[in-house]
């Protein structure tokens, strides 16, 4: 058994198989708990993170915030959320993907790695790459956009990265940002190249509603 087999396995044994969604080269997409709560927790008060996101800081305690998080176990079937982990089983971050349009055929996506000791590493790109597999894999969408702020041209390099494509300038509630969006038959296409080995690898971040 390689290496990189032994750390799947590992992360499996940490994250139980029912609850993993989907697995890349460096993390592992799985369903939220209750456990997330003290991580979710830290990083939505993070006022750095939220400006990322496009978001204020988080002014709830942790027990109100724990009170709210227990009652949200029923999600939208519209959205869905989900746990970026480590193949070692660290939780480092989140990726969603919602406002779900099914006659339209297209999904937001977003995306946060709020454990720094993970950022510049790959990890934002592979989490993405893996939520797209998971998404035009199991659903019969055809169209994943996503906005991400203007200034933050590393989130933007990165996107590129995976095959997303620039559409245009956007405002929002005083802030710009840049729509992209990858269509189904472009990450076909995409995803036969890099498996071929033609692709970079890199790192970023997308607003998550």
């Amino acid at each position: 058994m390689s290496m990189r087999e032994e750390r799947v396995r590992e992360s499996l044994s940490t994250s139980s198989i029912e609850d993993v969604v989907v697995r890349g080269s460096k993390v592992v997409l799985r369903r939220k708990r209750l456990e997330d709560a003290s991580d979710d927790y830290s990083w939505r008060t993070d006022d750095e993170l939220a400006r990322l996101d496009a978001a204020s800081p988080l002014k709830m305690s942790f027990p109100e915030y724990v009170r709210y998080y227990g009652s949200t176990d029923s999600w939208s079937p519209w959205s869905r959320q989900l746990a970026i982990d480590t193949l070692d089983g660290n939780h480092i971050g989140n990726c969603m993907y919602y406002d779900i349009d099914t006659v339209r055929g297209e999904t937001e996506i977003g995306i946060m790695i709020g454990d720094r000791h993970y950022w510049n590493r790959g990890y934002g790109t592979d989490a993405v790459r893996a939520l797209l597999e998971h998404v035009f894999t199991t659903t019969d969408l055809r169209r994943v956009y996503l906005h991400t702020l203007e200034w933050n041209v590393r989130a933007q390099r990165s996107f590129l990265k995976s095959g997303f494509t620039r559409v245009k300038l956007t405002q929002r509630d005083g802030q710009t940002f840049v729509q992209m969006e990858l269509w189904r038959g472009q990450w076909e296409r995409y995803r036969r190249e890099r498996f071929s080995g033609t692709s970079a690898d890199g790192v970023g971040q997308a607003h998550s509603g």
